[in-house]
């Protein structure tokens, strides 16, 4: 019994050693270093497809966090996970829309263009003593007059006239487009 327990102590003492990197000066000693991964990011890229407050505008492209994304903006159909296909799509109306704007801009420089060579629109009204009339002229009235002389129509909301109750010349100011503006000569006389 004397040998094996002297076996079992030699043998768990070799193992030790070993094994034991610190009292080994032989054997290289291999480290593992352990590095803390930070959480990964979890987002999805997404276009609107219509306006969401707080969040964005149609087509904008956008980062947002998958449960938003899963459990809000995909059951209420404003937005949609990005695809190429999407992506080039997108592209196609934007540049559809570009076009489309820029025609409507050209259009409205060629309807300026024309009031500013018709001249003056005459307007007749019934008067009292020296220059005042009776009434005044309104923004519909030179709708009506542009009308009749002209054969387009022209929305009232982009008339801004003077107040208008005595005869003379007065300008008024047609906005055609948010970056054209056109001035109109009004002659107001009377009977």
């Amino acid at each position: 019994m004397a040998s094996t327990s002297a076996t079992l102590s030699w043998a768990s003492t070799s193992w030790l050693n070993s094994h034991n990197p610190t009292k080994s000066t032989n054997q290289t000693t291999s480290a593992f270093v352990v590095v803390a991964q930070k959480k990964a990011r979890k987002i999805r890229k997404i276009i609107l497809k219509e306006d969401v407050a707080d969040l964005g505008t149609k087509g904008d492209l956008l980062e947002v966090k998958p449960g938003y994304f899963r459990n809000y903006l995909l059951p209420m159909g404003m937005a949609q996970i990005v695809t190429p296909r999407l992506i080039k799509e997108m592209r196609m109306e934007v540049e559809r829309i570009e076009a489309e704007k820029r025609r409507v801009k050209e259009e409205a420089e060629q309807l300026a263009l024309m009031f500013q060579t018709v001249g003056a629109f005459k307007v007749k009204r019934k008067t009292s003593k020296g220059k005042q009339i009776f009434g005044s002229v309104t923004s519909q009235d030179l709708v009506d007059i542009i009308k009749a002389q002209l054969q387009r129509d022209v929305d009232k909301k982009i008339i801004t006239l003077p107040e208008i109750r005595e005869t003379g010349e007065y300008l008024a100011e047609l906005k055609l487009h948010p970056e054209v503006t056109a001035p109109v000569r009004l002659i107001v006389y009377g009977n």
